[in-house]
């Protein structure tokens, strides 16, 4: 029979096949599938039918798996590697994003044989060279990767005994030069045994399971080809089966069927030991591709890769970031923030920098927006002009948002800048190519002219956190101190950077939930100010005390924050209700901004607040504490009135202070005769902790507001003691009014006996008052004279309560 009478057999049955169907599906056979009526095709016609690999349920696929191997081998993988050469591991990372799972890795960005021969004299199990081939056209990534071949076998000619595995660490949603990229290192290193294909990525959701290679989205696993990814304008792809992507990738010249498979069965079943066995099987110079959907999986395979490796078996690695800890016995550990790295209080705002386009990095940076409103500055990079118009149009774009990222990273403004979200692509991949590099210069341009250093920097999406790395902040190297969430690298980078020390977090475009990059954000971003709960509770930590000191015009506010930066120590700004109703909002707003801009913690305090119309507008004003004043009242009124704005507060984050005897004394208008002061009664404070939660107590044992009277201070330490002793067990924070006029001696032993707050207002006061007198000449010379009184009187106070050096 000829060709022509079978392509005429086969019209007629496909016809006649889609008449059935269509027939059934009338007849209500419509909840059943055509895979019956595609298989019969397909045997009578010898014709395969391409179809697309469906969505599944990711939990029903996960438990539809047999276990995993019982034992976990990533122990053993660095000693076995090791056993008998000096067998590194390096990784060719096509952009910097394939650091998402190692920790205390060194990255290095430029590879000359001497820094190689560094490197290798180090005995690392691993190192990594960044090499951003994936922003290159074909030709150009194939010509680094064989320079850097040949510089690596240079290196390891220098020093004796090195052998080494390279990896080709590519994108896990299958993007990037293959195969050119291994045919370039095939062409410096020799042919290798196999081509190992592994995109598995845990942390990104990437699965393969009978070779269809899935991306989760919530409970969903989506096949690869049908994800945006696979839209990609450069490096996009139709196959979601590993097996027919290395065909469509190499078009043709390795087919489908000639691709070996490493199953999940063969992994969770027979272990290490088999698949050393089928690697060894393998023809020279074949493909194999690792199905995996467990940690479990991969540490299971590379086990069994490297027991291959020393029978002498070679092979070259495309995989994404997963085989890569695997292989070199890596455990996860958390995410990095702040506090791990040292950091200390920032004073300029964090830098994020967005240049990837895929859609989820459109919705991450949504949320972002979202959740930091008005505290998160925004700035966007016009695509069209600085890739699309001329140089002077590209120029005055970009000068234009240096300036203003200068002015928002000085003022302490966490600041977004990102390229405008609409896509502009090419007629031809190399076209689209072209556009992308000109939008990542652009991005390098302005950070490279960024001169206000970030408190931290995000780089968003694997180029362009390539290019920031190495051309606007200049790194030649830099160590991956792990990540700030699963899958989300933050290097350290080396002192020839342009901003050395300062955290670089390189989050992928395709990684993490529409939150992730709110998240990482959140946790980088310096807190506006410091809480007095935090402030108190380091006070605690630390056996010290912390002054509060009440504050009524600038020059207050000023000297308070200025001598606690000198003395680097923890303050409270409070304003006493009588202060509020001269000062009103702006005050507030003024103690805001002073602990805003301070390099200290330093909070605001609501003071005394013997009115509940006072306390709720102060709830509402930004204050960080109030101070809620019964003490004029029965315990059972005090505790109603103190309970019923402790739960408003606490609801709003806010510290709640109050105050259980009463203490004789005048402050701002405010008299307490000395037959209405009451010591604070032990038992009675127990009752009114527990019924008011609140978070610091003020207490009366023989403390005064305003002067001592002649005889001095009366203190009742046997009372403190007892109050320590409750305060303690409850979580309470102990508070001591009126410490203006006490001696050196008597604030130690209260320091020594759990006091850690105490509130100064007389001698700063009079300090003030004082200097009001002298015969100054101009308003400004005042307010300074002021300024420094006020400085001199709360710098001494912060020495005496022992809390300077503690910022």
């Amino acid at each position: 029979m000829s060709s022509l009478d079978d392509k005429v057999i086969n019209v007629v049955l496909l016809f006649c096949f889609g008449d059935a169907f269509v027939t059934g599906s009338a007849s209500g056979w419509g909840r059943y599938d055509d895979a019956a009526v595609v298989k019969v095709y397909e045997t009578l016609t010898g014709v395969k039918v391409e179809g697309k690999a469906p969505m599944l349920s990711k939990e029903d696929v996960l438990q539809s798996l047999p276990s995993e191997w019982p034992e976990d081998p990533i122990d053993n993988l660095v000693p076995i590697a090791s056993h008998s050469s000096k067998k590194f591991l390096v990784v060719l990372d096509d952009d910097p994003t394939g650091t998402q799972t190692v920790h205390d890795i060194e990255v290095l960005t430029e590879w000359p044989v001497e820094a190689l021969v560094e490197q290798f004299l180090k005995l690392p199990t691993c190192f990594f060279i960044l090499t951003n081939s994936r922003s290159m056209t074909a030709d150009k990534a194939m010509l680094l990767v064989q320079t850097i071949c040949k510089n690596l076998k240079a290196a390891a000619e220098k020093v004796p005994g090195v052998s080494y595995t390279i990896v080709l660490r590519g994108d896990s949603t299958l993007r990037g030069h293959f195969p050119e990229e291994a045919d370039a290192a095939v062409s410096v290193l020799g042919e290798m045994d196999a081509w190992i294909i592994c995109p598995f990525f845990l942390q990104g959701g990437r699965y393969t399971i009978n070779d269809i290679h899935y991306v989760a989205d919530s409970d969903r696993l989506i096949p690869a080809g049908e994800t945006e990814f696979a839209k990609d304008a450069v490096f996009g792809y139709k196959s979601s089966n590993l097996r027919q992507w290395v065909e469509e990738k190499t078009k043709g010249r390795v087919l489908e069927n000639q691709v070996s498979t490493i199953s999940i069965t063969l992994l969770r079943k027979q272990g290490p030991t088999a698949v050393c066995e089928h690697l060894c099987s393998l023809e020279k110079g074949s493909v194999c591709i690792v199905n995996a959907a467990s940690d479990r999986d991969m540490a299971v395979f590379a086990s069994g890769m490297i027991q291959a490796e020393l029978k002498g078996k070679r092979f070259l690695c495309r995989t994404a970031a997963s085989f890569v800890s695997a292989r070199i016995g890596i455990k996860p550990k958390p995410p990095i923030c702040p506090n791990d790295l040292g950091l200390k209080r920032a004073l300029t705002g964090g830098l994020i920098i967005v240049g990837s386009y895929v859609p989820k990095t459109t919705k991450q940076v949504d949320e972002l927006r979202s959740q930091f409103g008005q505290s998160l500055r925004v700035i966007e990079v016009s695509v069209e002009m600085v890739s699309m118009k001329s140089m002077e149009d590209r120029d005055q774009e970009i000068r234009r948002i240096v300036e203003l990222g200068n002015a928002y990273i000085q003022s302490r403004k966490d600041t977004l800048i990102l390229t405008s979200r609409q896509l502009i692509t090419g007629k031809t991949p190399e076209e689209s190519l072209e556009i992308n590099y000109k939008v990542s210069s652009a991005l390098v341009e302005i950070v490279r002219r960024i001169d206000s250093k970030p408190h931290y920097i995000i780089a968003k999406g694997g180029i362009t956190s390539s290019d920031i790395a190495t051309k606007a902040l200049e790194a030649k190297r830099a160590k991956v101190m792990g990540q700030a969430l699963a899958g989300v690298p933050l290097w350290q980078l080396g002192p020839e950077s342009r901003f050395p020390g300062v955290p670089y977090i390189v989050f992928p475009g395709n990684v993490g939930d529409n939150s992730a990059l709110a998240k990482v954000v959140k946790s980088w971003a310096s807190p506006s100010r410091s809480s007095t709960k935090e402030i108190l509770l380091n006070a605690e930590k630390g056996g010290y005390a912390v002054g509060a000191f009440n504050v009524y015009n600038l020059e207050g506010i000023e000297a308070v924050v200025a001598a606690a930066e000198a003395e680097k120590s923890p303050a409270i700004l409070q304003i006493h209700p009588s202060a509020l109703k001269q000062g009103g909002v702006p005050l507030v707003a003024c103690c805001i901004a002073a602990a805003e801009q301070s390099s200290v913690p330093i909070s605001v305090h609501y003071d005394h607040g013997i009115s509940k119309s006072d306390l709720l507008q102060a709830l509402e004003a930004g204050f960080d504490s109030v101070m809620v004043d019964g003490s004029h009242l029965t315990l059972g009124d005090n505790i109603l009135y103190t309970k019923s704005i402790s739960s408003l507060a606490h609801a709003k984050g806010l510290l709640v202070e109050a105050e259980l005897g009463r203490l004789s004394g005048s402050e701002d208008g405010m008299t307490v005769e000395e037959y209405e002061a009451r010591f604070t009664d032990v038992a009675q404070a127990e009752e009114f902790i527990d019924e008011t939660s609140i978070d610091a107590l003020a207490v009366c044992i023989g403390n005064v507001h305003g002067k001592y009277p002649p005889s001095g201070p009366n203190l009742k330490f046997d009372l403190l003691k007892d109050l320590r002793a409750l305060t303690l067990k409850k979580g309470v924070s102990l508070v001591l009014h009126g410490a203006s006029g006490l001696s050196h001696e008597l604030v130690k032993e209260c320091i020594d006996l759990g006091v850690r707050k105490f509130n100064v207002n007389t001698e700063v006061r009079n300090s003030y008052l004082a200097s009001l007198r002298k015969p100054e000449k101009d308003l400004i010379q005042v307010m300074a004279s002021a300024k420094e009184a006020m400085k001199a009187v709360v710098a001494e106070k912060l020495r005496l309560f022992g809390s300077c050096g503690k910022a």
